[in-house]
């Protein structure tokens, strides 16, 4: 499987989902702070994905605070603080991709709410 796949069948723009993958492997630690991130060139090529695209999610995640663009050299990762660890913030970021994709397809929040808890309510009456 490759590092970054696009789901054209997702409602989420590819720009969201190339920024929430760039997010949790920050999280998780696949790139550790000081990590230099592909270049735009070099991902828009391998991904298959526009230049103009990949440019607005480097933006995008320098302005969040996860990454630093340093003129000439590249884009780095920044060190969020210890967040990669925290198990909270990475079940945040899939929740967050979840509730998306979700709202994508025509969901309301609350619907979305409901449906999350109906499946974790099935959940929890699985487990022995």
């Amino acid at each position: 499987m490759a590092l970054f796949e696009i789901d054209e069948s997702s409602g989420l723009p590819v720009w969201v989902q190339l920024r929430n993958r760039f997010v949790y492997l920050i999280k998780t630690g696949h790139y550790q702070p000081g990590d230099q991130l592909p270049s735009v060139r070099t991902l828009a090529a391998e991904a298959a994905i526009n230049y103009n695209t990949v440019s607005k999610v480097y933006v995008n995640l320098e302005s969040d605070g996860y990454v630093e663009s340093v003129r000439g050299r590249g884009v780095f990762v920044r060190d969020i603080g210890g967040k990669a660890d925290d198990v909270r913030s990475i079940a945040d970021t899939e929740i967050e991709g979840c509730i998306r994709r979700c709202l994508a397809l025509g969901m309301t929040i609350d619907e979305v709410t409901l449906r999350m808890m109906d499946v974790a309510h099935r959940l929890k009456d699985e487990r022995p």
